[in-house]
């Protein structure tokens, strides 16, 4: 079986600055790839790089600027000689569901979407020279399922799940290959600051809705993008992976046995 060894191999990650992002950038640079954090968060791209180690670096990237995009991929390629691997992570989560006004619309699909076809658009010629190079986009549960009170961010991962086939379908000539990941309940910012950094009270609530009982954690995630990036993937294209700890296997019965509880007696 080919290992997941991506020495050698220079991989860009944008949104490596978030937990999430941080566990996609270890998960990369241990398997030997020089990684270059893309973010608009200065303080924490600097952070996550220094705590990477030395094959990782940050450079800020505004993703919905055209014209930083393009200078990024140069500048990367000048410092590295090349691009092997684009991981497009970024997000923003503007979601009001039915109330969320159109710039909000508008800012999320550009930032989530649109942004990531930039990237690959630029970043393209330096892909098809490489003997080796992969795309992986971020999707989410969100793409295939209804969640209460949201709209704008389930609707942008559903478009990436299909923009991931797309893409794979077009640069497959380029020897381009294209899949995307999609996470489950992963442990980030946001549940970290709604649960006061309880990880254990996390795992509680999400347990119903997991075959593993738990939350992912981002470099569970991280690893499963560090194998599609590898020749170990090299059948693997025009896929989307569920790392998801079992979340969308799951029905609406979830992990319990239902039929039972019709021979059940009701209470008086």
């Amino acid at each position: 079986m080919t290992a997941v060894d991506l020495t050698g191999r220079t991989a860009v990650v944008t949104g490596g600055a978030t937990l999430l992002g941080r566990g996609v950038v270890a998960a990369l640079a241990e398997s030997g790839a020089t990684v270059v954090i893309a973010d608009i968060d200065d303080e924490n791209g600097e952070r996550a790089a220094a705590e990477a180690g030395e094959s990782v670096t940050f450079r800020h990237l505004d993703v919905t600027d055209d014209a930083a995009v393009t200078a990024f991929v140069g500048a990367v390629v000048d410092a590295h000689g090349g691009l092997d691997i684009v991981v497009n992570l970024a997000a923003v989560y503007l979601d009001d569901g039915f109330a969320t006004p159109r710039a909000d619309w508008l800012t999320a699909l550009d930032v989530n979407v649109v942004s990531m076809v930039a990237l690959v658009q630029a970043a393209h010629p330096h892909l098809a020279a490489s003997p080796h190079a992969a795309v992986v986009n971020f999707t989410s549960i969100s793409s295939s399922v209804a969640q209460t009170g949201r709209w704008v961010y389930p609707a942008c991962k559903a478009a990436i799940a299909q923009l991931t086939r797309s893409m794979a379908m077009d640069l497959a000539p380029d020897g381009i290959r294209v899949n995307s990941v999609s996470p489950g309940w992963t442990w980030s910012a946001i549940m970290d600051g709604l649960s006061g950094g309880d990880r254990a009270k996390t795992d509680r609530v999400a347990a119903p809705f997991h075959l593993t009982g738990r939350v992912g954690d981002p470099r569970e995630v991280g690893n499963v993008v560090a194998f599609l990036a590898s020749d170990a993937a090299s059948v693997v294209t025009g896929a989307d992976w569920a790392a998801d700890g079992g979340y969308s296997a799951m029905g609406p019965e979830r992990a319990v046995p239902a039929i039972p509880q019709l021979a059940e007696q009701d209470p008086a």
